[in-house]
């Protein structure tokens, strides 16, 4: 009996033996298994650090965007918001609701600027994060380094969403806010130059230079100025609210302003005779074209009146001040976009010339949108008298016909077959 209680004790000690060692390897096991997937996890998060979207692309850095657009949410884009409206318009150069409507028109008209995911998932930059990074390149003249500190968007990133940005301004506003003059928009034109003292007047036009700092060499010749510089000059004319009506960019910067005149189409209505209908009299002569105020580098054609370079009488002296002041619309114009849009006032360091082109245009038609949001077009505004006393001026109405019908315009043709009436225009003009 004792032998056989020995043998059932030996039995039951390896059996317990053995449980032992088999919940001993399996902690071991289940520890190992942690341990490796632990370590497979930092392997691919390492080799994930280590490349980009693609191989042999530099790494990927989290620059924390997602947090980033947080709080550009909560700085301005929420109801209660850190910093006011004022501030918002102060830095952005235009108020909230605008910047609004036109990243929710923008949004529409390209959906790069929407949100979305990519491939592995994760959402990418918000619309405001992309807008806010544009409208400082243009407000500031910063680089896309300085601008990625603030929206913590890559450089590419940030040149291809300015290049679809001013892409889409021109798109979707050019017709709206780099229009001809509607007939209520000369009503407003000639009423307030008549009460300025220049009858059938609707604007002042001028040219203004960009400098190219990045001008490619082979064009250096082309696009060089009389200072020396490298630029492209603009030609625009401007209402007294500095409204600009007429922009022509991408002339070369070696070229004077006689030269831009030529190639610029500000004039194309006339000379198609679809020109609207104004007339006026001064000093007891009947004009019938509308009319620029240009500075004395300007043809003297009926289109322009330009300012006396030297006053002899005091008569004259009073009407070349009073011309000066007047021709200053298009000067202050000038100022405002370039301390408005701070990248058009610096040297340009795009290669693109096209590109130069779209950021100009894109730059007027907010600036243009800007006017028409903030100006206050009732406000009185009290000016001397006229020291000249021209006559009447009768505001403009759309040509008819005898039958009362609208006039319909003689087409111009490639055969030259109604070239002879341009021809005419122009000699008129």
């Amino acid at each position: 009996m004792s032998d056989m209680k020995e043998v059932l004790e030996r039995q039951e000690r390896e059996r317990r033996a053995r449980m032992r060692r088999r919940a001993a390897s399996k902690r071991a096991q289940r520890e190992l298994d942690e341990q490796l997937g632990m370590a497979v996890a930092l392997l691919e998060e390492e080799n994930q650090s280590r490349r980009g979207s693609r191989e042999s692309r530099a790494s990927n850095v989290d620059k924390h965007r997602h947090s980033q657009g947080k709080n550009l949410m909560k700085n301005y884009f929420i109801p209660q918001s850190l910093y006011s409206d004022v501030h918002f318009r102060a830095r952005y150069r235009m108020q909230p609701h605008l910047f609004n409507k036109v990243m929710h028109d923008i949004c529409n008209y390209d959906d790069y600027f929407v949100q979305k995911k990519n491939c592995a998932g994760d959402l990418g930059l918000l619309p405001e994060q992309k807008f806010i990074a544009v409208i400082r390149m243009l407000a500031y003249e910063s680089s896309a380094n300085q601008v990625d500190e603030i929206a913590r968007m890559g450089k590419s990133t940030i040149l291809e969403s300015l290049v679809r940005f001013c892409d889409a301004v021109e798109n979707l506003y050019t017709r709206d806010y780099l229009r001809r003059p509607t007939p209520r928009d000369l009503q407003r034109l000639l009423q307030k130059a008549k009460s300025r003292g220049f009858p059938g007047m609707i604007g002042s036009i001028d040219c203004m230079h960009w400098q190219w700092k990045n001008c490619p060499a082979a064009w250096q010749g082309d696009y060089g100025n009389r200072k020396g510089q490298k630029s492209i000059i603009l030609e625009a004319v401007a209402g007294f609210d500095t409204w600009v009506w007429h922009a022509f960019f991408g002339v070369a910067g070696s070229q004077n302003y006689l030269n831009v005149l030529g190639q610029s189409p500000v004039f194309n209505d006339i000379l198609r005779g679809k020109g609207p209908n104004i007339t006026y009299q001064v000093n007891n002569t009947v004009y019938q074209n509308r009319y620029y105020l240009a500075d004395s580098i300007y043809p003297r054609w009926t289109t322009f009146v330009k300012s006396i370079p030297h006053p002899q009488s005091q008569k004259e002296n009073f009407f070349a001040a009073y011309q000066e002041g007047y021709r200053k619309d298009v000067e202050r114009c000038f100022g405002i976009l370039q301390a408005r849009w701070a990248i058009i006032r610096g040297a340009a360091r795009l290669f693109d010339e096209e590109v130069l082109r779209s950021i100009m245009m894109t730059c007027i038609i907010l600036h243009n949108m800007i006017v028409e949001d903030e100006y206050d077009y009732d406000v009185d505004e009290v000016y001397e008298l006229d020291p000249m006393n021209t006559a009447i001026t009768r505001i403009y109405e759309k040509p008819l016909g005898p039958n009362g019908e609208l006039v319909q315009h003689d087409p111009l043709v490639s055969d030259g077959t109604f070239m002879h009436r341009m021809i005419e225009r122009y000699t008129e003009m």
